[in-house]
């Protein structure tokens, strides 16, 4: 007997909104397959308002009732049964957030859920990370958004220690990451990292996503420390205008994955890693596998 049913997660980042809706396919005697079925991203970017000005502009207010509006259709057109909406970094710190979140749920009826980092950290470790992870092996898992990064240790298959800091892709275009945070950073990182032997990287968010992808690994396969800081030197050789038309990237992708790229490779450097792995999972992809699993709470359309 198949029964399949879809659930939807909407991450409400400091970049970009995302709706993710999968098919949730249950059989008899079966593992549970989740597979993704729509993607939608709109790059509205409330980190450069919030982390800035302390909260959302009227102007991005509005594209949220639009983007929110959209999503609403768009689960319904698809037929989704259960779904979470979850905000990040730039809703945690917006003055105006509450009331924003208000008029989402009046006009929308959408519920939007602001979580802290370590809620965060806990939803995107629900992922099929445990699939990309040896047991034998240490790793630093770094999870880069716009307002803040993830840092997770996970040994001998456990997630042993975790921390959120304020050091996002939004923030260092912005130039308000103070170096002290840098500095609390790279500690935290030595000291986690130093009783291990060897560390190896995971990285998610969609500019190492998107790294990856342009190097053409296979699936599995790590990207050098050596690969990931020419890359990085290759990036700053363009202007910002070239690395839209000569690099192809998107226009709200194009500033972001230079300090993006920093981060990863800062991480990598205090933790003495050689290599980073990418799985290509996120926030999203979390959800819908916490909202599966019964672990977060979730509304029943």
């Amino acid at each position: 007997m198949l029964n399949i049913k879809k659930y939807a997660a909407i991450d409400i980042g400091s970049n970009a909104v995302r709706l993710l809706i999968s098919n949730i396919i249950e059989q008899e005697d079966q593992p549970v397959i989740f597979k993704k079925n729509s993607l939608v991203r709109v790059p509205i970017r409330l980190g450069a308002d919030v982390f800035v000005n302390g909260e959302i502009s009227a102007y991005n207010e509005q594209r949220m009732v639009d983007t929110m509006q959209a999503f609403s259709l768009l689960m319904k057109s698809h037929g989704v049964v259960r779904y979470k909406a979850c905000a990040t970094s730039a809703m945690r710190e917006a003055k105006n957030s509450g009331p924003l979140a208000k008029k989402i749920q009046s006009s929308c009826g959408i519920s939007i859920d602001i979580i802290d980092g370590e809620e965060e950290a806990a939803i995107i470790a629900a992922t099929d990370l445990h699939t990309f992870i040896d047991p034998n092996k240490t790793y630093l898992y770094v999870d880069v958004g716009g307002g803040s990064t993830e840092f997770s240790i996970i040994h001998n298959g456990e997630k042993v220690r975790s921390k959120s800091f304020r050091i996002g892709t939004v923030r260092l275009l912005n130039d308000i990451v103070k170096n002290e945070t840098w500095l609390e950073l790279e500690k935290w990182i030595k000291e986690n990292t130093k009783q291990y032997y060897k560390i190896e990287l995971i990285g998610s968010g969609g500019n190492i996503n998107k790294i990856f992808k342009v190097s053409g690994k296979d699936l599995g396969k790590p990207l050098t420390f050596f690969y990931l800081s020419s890359y990085y030197q290759m990036l700053q050789n363009y202007s910002y205008e070239e690395r839209i038309t000569k690099l192809n990237l998107n226009q709200d992708r194009a500033d972001v994955i230079i300090p993006a790229t920093r981060i990863y490779l800062s991480a990598m450097k205090w933790s003495g890693a050689k290599d980073i792995y990418v799985p290509k999972i996120g926030l999203s992809d979390g959800i819908i596998k916490s909202i599966y699993h019964e672990s977060v709470s979730s509304v029943t359309v």
